[in-house]
């Protein structure tokens, strides 16, 4: 299971020409799934998310959560996150998985996220949907979290 968090200033998904979730200060996290990926290791990334200290203190030391803050999260599904570009110019997935695994493992995780919050700071785009991500990064600072194997 892998996330891709971005600290933004404010960061919104829109689906068929609708914004979906949007947020203001916080995460915009791209979120993805493979495999061997469980239940326990959703609940896990969430929890390191939230206790994650990407955020500058006032000495300007990355010391602060985005709960420190404030601050919300977007949450993005994104199967490219396990893209093999090893071979060729072009993509292979079959390292993400099918929706049957990833939906509830991403609804877990969103859920977590959620009572961990509250529902009002944690916003989504949907599953499988051709998405548009607008946002503006905050730094920019971006890194990876793994949950499992890599």
């Amino acid at each position: 299971m892998k996330a891709w968090v971005q600290r933004v200033n404010r960061a919104s998904v829109e689906i068929d020409g609708a914004v979906a979730g949007a947020v203001g200060r916080g995460y915009l996290v791209l979120f993805g799934v493979t495999h061997s990926d469980t239940g326990a290791m959703a609940d896990r990334l969430a929890d390191r998310i939230v206790k994650l200290r990407i955020f500058e203190d006032d000495a300007g030391k990355t010391n602060r959560s985005v709960t420190d803050v404030a601050g919300s999260v977007l949450v993005v599904s994104q199967f490219t996150l396990y893209a093999d570009t090893r071979h060729g110019n072009r993509p292979g997935f079959s390292d993400a998985a099918r929706p049957d695994l990833a939906i509830p493992l991403y609804e877990r995780f969103v859920a977590r996220l959620r009572s961990l919050l509250g529902d009002d700071r944690v916003a989504t785009g949907r599953f499988g949907a051709y998405m548009k991500v607008s946002l503006e990064n905050d730094g920019p600072f971006s890194v990876e979290l793994v949950e499992g194997e890599r």
